[in-house]
C-alpha cells in the first residue's frame, strides 16, 4: 500500500473586503506606484535598516515554484565593498557600450541617457544583489526560478516604494563578478543588482511615457 503524506494546513488569513473598499485600495496603490521612476541620482543619506529588512520580507512573501524560494538578497553597504563592485561592474558596462552592444540597442538605449559610467552604485547608501538560489550542497532543485525570483523583485520595489525610497534594477552583463564580491556560491546566480535610498536634490529622471491601459490589457 502507498503511503500518502498528509498535507498539514492553516486557515487563511484574510479577510473579505469589500468591493468599494477593494476598488478604493488598488486605485490607492495604483496611484502610488504610477509616481516610480527607475532613480540614478540618489542622496548618500543613510536609510532605516528596519526599512530595508521589512521590504525584504515582503520580498520573500512572494510565490515560488515548488515553495522552495530561490532568491538570495544580499545587502550591501560597506563603501570599500561597494567600490569594489562600481569598478566592477563599470568594467563590463564599457565593454558592452563599446564592443557588446548592437546599434539597435544603443539606439533603445538613447533616450535614457546611460553610458557605461555607474557613479550611483557608490552614491546610494545601500546595494541589494539579488541571487538566483539553484541546486546545491545546502539547497534544493528549484523550479520556475526566474518567474519566481522575478516576482519577488518585483513586490521589493513596490516595498521600497512606498516607503518613500527610490531604486533602479541595474543588470550588467555578465554578473558573475558579484559572486565574488557578495562571497556567495557557485550555485547562486545573479539576478539583479538594485541601487536603494532617497533621490538626490534636485534629481531628473527621462520623460518617458507608459503605454496605456488599451495597449497592455485585453479581455476576451
Amino acid at each position: 500500500m502507498t503511503e500518502v503524506a498528509s498535507n498539514r494546513t492553516v486557515p487563511l488569513a484574510r479577510r473579505r473586503v469589500p468591493p468599494e473598499e477593494s476598488v478604493h485600495a488598488v486605485r490607492t496603490f495604483t496611484d502610488v506606484m504610477a509616481t516610480r521612476r527607475s532613480v540614478r541620482d540618489f542622496s548618500p543619506e543613510p536609510i532605516p535598516d528596519q526599512v530595508v529588512e521589512s521590504a525584504i520580507r515582503a520580498a520573500a512573501s512572494a510565490p515560488s515554484g515548488a515553495n522552495v524560494q530561490p532568491w538570495r538578497f544580499v545587502v550591501i553597504t560597506d563603501p570599500a565593498r561597494k567600490r569594489r563592485l562600481r569598478l566592477a561592474a563599470e568594467a563590463e558596462e564599457r565593454e558592452f557600450y563599446t564592443r557588446r552592444a548592437s546599434p539597435e540597442w544603443l539606439r533603445a538605449l538613447a533616450p535614457i541617457g546611460t553610458d557605461w559610467r555607474k557613479p550611483f552604485l557608490e552614491t546610494a547608501p545601500v546595494l541589494i544583489v539579488v541571487f538566483e538560489v539553484h541546486q546545491g550542497p545546502h539547497s534544493p532543485k528549484p523550479y520556475y526560478v526566474k518567474e519566481s525570483v522575478g516576482i519577488a523583485v518585483g513586490l521589493l520595489i513596490a516595498a521600497l516604494h512606498h516607503a518613500g525610497l527610490a531604486t533602479l534594477t541595474h543588470t550588467p552583463s555578465p554578473m558573475r563578478f558579484l559572486n565574488e564580491i557578495c562571497e556567495r556560491p557557485p550555485e547562486e546566480r545573479p539576478y539583479v543588482l538594485m541601487p536603494v535610498g532617497y533621490p538626490a536634490p534636485g534629481a531628473r529622471v527621462p520623460d518617458l511615457p507608459r503605454k496605456p491601459l488599451s495597449e497592455v490589457m485585453v479581455r476576451c
